[in-house]
């Protein structure tokens, strides 16, 4: 399949690698120092430990104008919610007829509203995820593929990423208004074929919200500036977990999204196992990039409200997150 990747970091470079090495036409848009890195080297993922350890690698075309690399298959936009916005502009150029869009981002997605069943309770005004409309001009609504992404990676390198849950990564995609389609099929096939498990489901939107109780505990290690593992070595900070997860589950439920039977990474357990590892939007705190407070946790708040659930342990640590975001110009609460 001709495959792009919009967005060479962590969740991009993995992916492109994987899909590489499995043999497909893979061609990725990326930048700076990503770009003249990829262009020389290719990508690479690293996984594994001691005598498991090894190396995926794979040559990929790359450009950071998406014209010189045509109409594809399939597009993973896997840039931060952040960053959708250039999206839009290049949409036209890596699309036919038949393109496909799915987007692999943490939160809320822009395009939760698509496909929404009629039973299930309206959503709260989205419009923050996507500003002004562009990606809903850009790109029409029967191309956009829903995802959900459990796995832990950092960026090394550019154009190299090493993974920290190796054997248990996941990929969850589904049709917006979860229709069993052929093109879903192939997706999820492609995609495990290359060692990302992508099973099936029947609600894209359960794993929406399953992925959103573990970036409900990642969102306050920003405040701690510690890893996951300091959740589980203090019982209080456990205790303040618990409440953000139930919280969630109840906010879940009341727009008609029952968590239990969410698809599961491969051996069964929920979280990611890679405790030590500082959760993406710590490293975004840390780093200085923009954080994803609005798909995380200022959507999610707006659900409760809409649903008239209470959440005040989610609103206690968005307003400290965004706060924290908003200081350092990561972030803009308006």
């Amino acid at each position: 399949m001709r495959i792009c990747v919009f967005g060479a970091g962590a969740i991009g470079g993995h992916l492109a690698a994987k899909l590489a090495a499995a043999g497909h036409d893979v061609s990725v848009v990326a930048r700076g120092a990503k770009l003249s890195a990829i262009r020389a080297k290719g990508v690479a993922l690293r996984e594994g430990m001691g005598a498991d350890a090894r190396t995926i690698a794979g040559r990929v075309r790359v450009s950071d104008q998406p014209s010189e690399l045509g109409a594809q298959d399939v597009v993973f936009v896997t840039t931060k919610a952040t960053a959708l916005a250039g999206l839009a502009p290049a949409a036209p150029a890596l699309s036919d007829s038949g393109t496909m869009f799915a987007f692999v981002q943490n939160g809320i997605p822009w395009w939760y509203s698509m496909g929404l069943s009629n039973a299930r309770p309206k959503p709260p005004d989205l419009s923050r995820l996507d500003p002004g409309g562009t990606l809903a001009r850009a790109i029409a609504p029967e191309r956009v593929i829903g995802a959900a992404v459990y796995s832990s990676n950092v960026v090394a390198e550019p154009g190299v990423v090493v993974n920290h849950t190796w054997g248990r990564d996941m990929l969850v995609v589904g049709e917006t208004d979860d229709r069993q389609t052929p093109r879903i099929a192939a997706l999820r096939a492609l995609l495990s074929a290359a060692g990302m498990h992508s099973p099936a489901t029947g609600d894209i939107r359960q794993s929406v919200w399953d992925k959103l109780q573990l970036n409900f505990g990642s969102s306050l290690c920003v405040l701690l500036g510690e890893p996951i593992s300091a959740l589980a070595d203090d019982p209080a900070l456990g205790a303040v977990r618990a409440k953000m997860l139930a919280e969630g589950e109840a906010i879940a439920r009341a727009h008609g999204i029952v968590l239990e039977g969410a698809p599961r990474r491969p051996g069964g357990a929920h979280a990611s196992g890679a405790s030590a590892h500082k959760p993406s939007m710590l490293q975004d705190y840390e780093l200085g990039r923009p954080m994803e407070v609005d798909a995380i946790l200022a959507m999610p708040c707006a659900f409760a409200r809409a649903a008239g659930v209470a959440a005040p342990t989610l609103e206690a640590v968005h307003a400290v997150t965004a706060r924290l975001a908003a200081r350092k110009g990561l972030y803009s609460p308006s």
